[in-house]
Formats: C-alpha cells, structure tokens, sequence
C-alpha cells in the first residue's frame, strides 16, 4: 500500500489492482466534481496505518493506566526519564510502536516514549478550557455543572460538535471543541 495526495486528499494505492482503480476513479472524479470524499485520514495528518506490532491504527487516541507513568526519551529503560505523568486516565496519541513500546503525544504536543502496557483503551478526553456540563447536546440546555480546565473525562460518544461524557458520578454532555482528546485534526495534532 502507498499513499500520496491529489489535490490536497489523501490517496491509497492499494496493491490489488480492482481497489487501486477504484480509489484512484473516486478521488479523480471527486475532486473534478469540486467533491470531497469522506476518509478516515481526513483527521490525521498522515495517512492512519495498522501496527504490525499491535495490529490496531496509528495514529489513535489510548489513556494512561495508571497514575505514575515514565515517558522516556526512547524505547527502551536504559533511556532518560523525560517526563513523569501522574494523571490516571490522562489522554494520549499513539503515534508511532515498537515492541512492548509506544510513542505518545500528550496535549501539550510533547512526544515521549512509554511501555505499551503502560496504556489502556479506555476512551477518555481533558477539557483544554472551563466549560458548562449541559443536561443535552444543546447549548439552551440546563448546566449541570461549571467544568475547570485539565480535567480529565470519561467519553462515550461524539455527535454534531457535542461529546456524551461522565465525569466522577455526573453525566452529561460538553461542546467537542472544548475537548482534546477526540479527533486528529480539531486538536492540533
């Protein structure tokens, strides 16, 4: 499989020559229509790939399992320390594996390397601005409660800019872009 872009969307070249075609018929006939075809690398800033080492995609989103994780300069333990995160849950983007390793970018942008088993799927996301927890995905809706910045919440679903969440023993729903944690493209990754 390679990947290039025509016309600013991203292309795969698949080695069956039936997909081939047909991707490259699509995105021709898309883009000569002023179309957009809807894709996952859409969100990515490259082209979302499956791991040989965990056979799941990277880039994706994964959480900390525990509260004192070390991000280290390389994959291995004889590398430096760079970070200490102490925030179970704590999201992060999986970018790159080896393994029994991960490279992640936490919200800050900074990128360090930690044991896969470090990680657990667990959807979460961290607010990057104080916002209202509202009772539905509507900005009319009753506030539950005045959510500060950095806390880290539990997601279930994302729909039409708004994210279904629980936070503690409080569910309720916060406008997406108030979140990191939950797309490729809106976070700045």
């Amino acid at each position: 499989m390679r990947s290039f872009t025509l016309n600013s969307q991203p292309c795969v070249i698949y080695t069956a020559m039936g997909r081939h075609f047909f991707q490259v018929l699509a995105s021709v006939a898309a883009v000569s229509l002023g179309l957009t075809l809807p894709t996952v690398a859409q969100e990515s800033p490259s082209m979302t790939k499956v791991s040989k080492f965990s056979g799941e995609q990277v880039p994706r989103f994964a959480s900390l399992r525990f509260s004192a994780v070390h991000g280290r300069q390389g994959p291995s333990l004889n590398h430096a320390i760079l970070w200490r995160y102490e925030a179970e849950g704590m999201p992060v983007l999986v970018i790159r594996e080896t393994h029994g390793w991960r490279r992640v970018r936490d919200a800050d942008g900074d990128e360090v390397w930690v044991q896969a088993r470090m990680l657990s799927t667990d959807r979460t996301a961290v607010t990057i601005q104080e916002t209202q927890l509202h009772a539905r995905p509507d900005p009319e809706s009753r506030a539950r409660a005045l959510i500060k910045p950095d806390v880290i919440v539990n997601l279930d679903t994302c729909e039409l800019g708004w994210c279904s969440v629980e936070i503690g023993k409080r569910k309720g729903w916060l406008k997406e872009s108030n979140l990191w944690g939950t797309r490729f493209g809106s976070d700045g990754v």
